[in-house]
């Protein structure tokens, strides 16, 4: 039996850029699910997860259930040969923190692993991340893979999501990171993200690039011709990308006055320009932002519900945290709930 695991991830910032070839910055959560696998002498594959046990075989199609994300890796590796699956998971589902890339992940580990194949961590990566796209009909970027596969506790990932190159960066000790799950689930294979792709690539062939990656911040003149809502939609990955960039200088420099104000401002743009948040979203977060010692907050993952990352000075998150989630279930009845801390990054 082969037995591999993988974190989720909080962005701290950095969203909806890397399907345009841009940058990202995840950070991983100590939150992990684990996959174990059985190679099996045909060519059946039988999961288990959480009690429910579902079946298919190799030589079968999707069938949009979460045994998609067990079969995909099987399919693209070429395997002979089925298996048994035991998964399991301490992600929530639903938050946005990133649980189906890192299933991803801890499948590809593990069957490389049961089935002698020697897969390197970002091979690993790039293998999940189509099969996301390619099989289980999820339209993501490679974000979620390359935090699952290579983000490590205490640091950023900062990552050019065009030529795949990162970065690892401390995250200094004055930072404390703070990550609530707002209790309104999210899908991400809904209608709404996958327009938001579309729109991002017909902007970016109005313009005339291959990604909104390739327009600098201060050709933001062309942007403001595109037609609503392309203009911003655009808008929001070209300024996006460059926060990210100013983001990493002020983690490297411990400036944690400078990295809450870019998440404040993606908060905003992701609000505003990409219309990814939600009214009780923006309420958590306006209710962290309101308290002593935290510099910054925004919705983070693919939008439309999930959870929020804030930023605040070192032994200052919990409380805010407690307050702030405590205010805002009173106010909507939303199950929300504190992740980090008090478990550490």
């Amino acid at each position: 039996m082969s037995k591999a695991s993988a974190p989720g991830r909080v962005n701290l910032i950095g969203e909806h850029t890397d399907y345009q070839g841009g940058f990202v910055m995840p950070a991983a959560l100590p939150l992990r699910i684990t996959v174990e696998i059985e190679p099996r002498a045909d060519r059946r594959i039988v999961a288990t997860s959480r009690g429910e046990t579902l079946a298919t075989d190799l030589d079968s199609g999707p069938t949009g259930t979460w045994i998609d994300h067990v079969i995909g890796p099987a399919k693209l590796l070429g395997l002979e040969r089925g298996y048994d699956a035991d998964l399991s998971s301490h992600i929530p589902m639903g938050a946005g923190l990133g649980s189906s890339g890192a299933l991803g992940v801890a499948m590809v580990r593990a069957l490389s692993d049961a089935f002698g194949l020697g897969i390197d961590d970002l091979a690993v990566a790039r293998i999940a991340q189509r099969s996301e796209n390619e099989f289980a009909g999820t339209p993501s970027g490679i974000l979620d893979q390359m935090a699952a596969s290579l983000a490590r506790a205490s640091e950023a990932l900062l990552v050019d999501c065009r030529s795949l190159e990162f970065e690892r960066i401390r995250v200094p000790q004055a930072f404390e990171i703070v990550v609530i799950d707002s209790g309104q689930r999210h899908e991400h294979r809904s209608g709404s993200y996958a327009d938001r792709r579309r729109e991002c690539e017909a902007a970016a062939r109005m313009l005339g690039v291959a990604q909104l990656r390739d327009v600098p911040p201060g050709d933001l003149a062309r942007v403001d011709a595109l037609p609503e809502p392309l203009r911003r939609r655009a808008h929001h990955v070209v300024m996006e990308n460059a926060r990210v960039i100013q983001a990493a200088v002020a983690l490297r420099t411990a400036d944690v006055v400078a990295f809450g104000a870019f998440l404040d401002a993606s908060h905003i743009s992701l609000r505003d320009d990409f219309e990814v948040s939600t009214p009780e979203i923006d309420v958590l977060v306006d209710l962290v932002r309101e308290q002593d010692g935290v510099h910054g907050a925004r919705i983070q993952g693919g939008g439309f519900g999930g959870s929020i990352v804030a930023i605040a000075d070192e032994g200052a998150g919990h409380h805010a945290a407690a307050r702030a989630v405590a205010d805002y279930v009173g106010r909507t009845g939303l199950a929300a709930r504190t992740l980090i801390p008090p478990i550490a990054l």
